[in-house]
């Protein structure tokens, strides 16, 4: 499927689950050259930017823990971008919220826009897109870290067994999060200094803003690490604890026991 959406000047098309007819047709339209029609056709597991005379293609993934609407808990989400001077192609093969949510703000702006708003800078929507796809990747570790503060909670009312496997699930996502995010960075900045070249300085600088929101992710989900590296040792020590004790109650029960029986033996 595709829809189509402008903000002033600027065209979105956005292919949902598209069909290599449909693909092919947008292609042409743009005079997009026909590998990277082939590359929208399907998942592409590794991110990627390339540069070509008047536009720009890269491949992002963004991660996902509870709030995808995939059958599958965890699965990254694709979204590929074709970047031109006044028009923004996305290819998507899940149903992205941020990608609908923008989608239906822009049909709001058309409808209500008298032509009296305010010019607005350069590839505002390919920047309101990005905006909108870190703060999902916010809110996902907003979603971590108050089910870390759950796990925190139910170990200090002696269920350290139970959250074993608990901190092991979480810090795994979040190991997922930092693989799939930590290559981001590159092709951002990349992105960042071609596009200046070739759409402006308002372009370059756009770009910074988002480079910034990715780095607060990127430290976000070191400190969540460090927070449950620090709690499964905690763990560790009151499962250790708790251990030792059994042990010692286990050892002195063993002693008792073998002292009534040597009694039990003397006396018969």
């Amino acid at each position: 499927m595709i829809n189509t959406y402008k903000l002033g000047n600027e065209t979105w098309i956005d292919i949902d689950h598209g069909t290599p007819e449909e693909i092919h047709k947008v292609m042409d339209s743009y005079n997009i050259h026909p590998f990277v029609a082939k590359e929208l056709s399907s998942i592409t597991p590794k991110p990627r930017v390339e540069f070509h005379d008047h536009y720009i293609y890269c491949i992002l993934h963004f991660p996902t823990w509870k709030h995808t609407h995939s059958e599958k808990e965890g699965k990254n989400q694709e979204v590929d971008f074709i970047i031109a001077k006044d028009t923004l192609i996305t290819a998507r093969y899940d149903t992205i919220d941020t990608l609908h949510k923008l989608g239906k703000d822009l049909e709001v702006n058309e409808i209500l826009d008298k032509g009296d708003r305010p010019h607005e800078p350069s590839h505002i929507i390919f920047v309101k897109m990005l905006r909108g796809l870190y703060g999902g990747i916010f809110e996902e570790l907003e979603y971590i870290e108050d089910t870390t503060e759950s796990i925190t909670s139910k170990i200090f009312k002696n269920k350290e067994r139970e959250m074993v496997v608990s901190i092991s699930e979480v810090t795994r996502t979040l190991l997922d999060f930092k693989r799939v995010t930590d290559l981001h960075h590159e092709i951002l900045t990349a992105i960042q200094k071609r596009g200046k070249e070739m759409f402006g300085d308002d372009f370059g600088g756009e770009m910074e803003s988002i480079i910034l929101d990715y780095l607060k992710i990127n430290t976000t989900i070191k400190s969540n690490l460090e927070v449950l590296r620090e709690l499964r040792e905690t763990d560790d020590s009151l499962l250790t604890a708790k251990q030792n004790e059994t042990i010692k109650k286990l050892t002195l029960i063993t002693a008792i026991l073998f002292v009534i029986s040597i009694l039990v033996a003397f006396i018969a």
